[in-house]
């Protein structure tokens, strides 16, 4: 039987050694960014999920098919070619501030930010205030 447990959890692991070791200067700026703004808007500490993703909150879940686990409310990870958020919810409810965003791409439940610094800073922060809103709701 496949181990139905969630392989990215919430570890000890050191954040700003993490974001430190970015070696891409913008994705550690982007980085730096995201993390100073997030914990603004959610209140919370970063906490390293896995070896590459930074969350913020934490919320559970539980499918119809009985797997269950945790994730991050809201999180993201500085990958090579661009930045990946990590939202909560269906991607419809963001509709309104992605139209603001600026240059972005979406799949299921990510925002992709080549540069999130050329972000329009107001949407996203709406989007990021909306995903630990969506994620923390019981």
């Amino acid at each position: 039987m496949a181990d139905s447990r969630n392989k990215t959890t919430a570890t000890e692991g050191d954040v700003g050694a993490f974001i430190n070791g970015i070696g891409d200067d913008q994705r550690r700026r982007d980085a730096t960014l995201l993390i100073d703004t997030l914990r603004e808007v959610t209140g919370e500490p970063p906490v390293l999920w896995g070896t590459s993703i930074v969350g913020f909150g934490s919320r559970h879940y539980r499918y119809d098919s009985g797997r269950e686990g945790d994730t991050p409310a809201v999180s993201f990870s500085p990958r090579a070619a661009q930045t990946t958020l990590y939202l909560s919810g269906a991607m419809e409810e963001y509709a309104s501030p992605l139209e603001r965003l600026g240059q972005h791409k979406l799949g299921k439940g990510c925002l992709y930010l080549k540069r999130v610094e050329q972000a329009d800073a107001g949407a996203l922060r709406e989007i990021l205030a909306l995903s630990y809103r969506i994620g923390t709701a019981g």
